[in-house]
């Protein structure tokens, strides 16, 4: 295999089309989704101009974007500390393998440290068991919270 260097950086407004393109790929190859593609650039570009919202981390190969993430913030008041979630991974299909998503969570963590987060988290479709396996690779781990939703509208 071809080793390939990455630039991960936080993501700017010129990753938006390939993140919300990620995004839309996702969800059809992970849950068999369809994504309305507006309202996906919609989202993404809210993120992108309100860091409240998330931040994103992109990879760069040879100046093409190939993967990112987006992180966001969940205070917690039983530690009275700030936990991370990484959120909309994607790693496009001839980047994986290839150790991309290590590379990009290790720069998670160093940014978290940097910042004192407490925790990074992450939820995944439990069906998705190739996400899961690269997720504890990583060192992360299953944890005892069982994620419930309802929708609000």
């Amino acid at each position: 295999m071809e080793l390939l260097e990455y630039e991960i950086t936080v993501g700017n407004k010129s990753d938006i089309a390939a993140i919300v393109q990620f995004q839309v790929d996702m969800a059809l190859e992970s849950e068999g989704t369809v994504l309305d593609s507006d309202k996906v650039l919609r989202g993404v570009t809210a993120a992108m101009n309100d860091s409240e919202k998330g931040t994103y981390l992109v990879a760069r190969n040879e100046g093409e974007t190939v993967a990112s993430l987006m992180i966001t913030r969940e205070w917690s008041d039983w530690n009275a500390e700030w936990y991370w979630w990484v959120q909309s991974v994607y790693v496009k299909p001839a980047h994986r393998g290839r150790g991309l998503f290590r590379t990009m969570y290790s720069k998670v963590k160093d940014m978290a440290t940097q910042k004192g987060v407490s925790q990074v988290r992450l939820y995944v479709d439990k069906t998705n068991l190739s996400a899961r396996q690269v997720y504890e690779k990583v060192g992360m781990q299953e944890c005892h919270y069982l994620m419930y939703e309802d929708v609000a509208k």
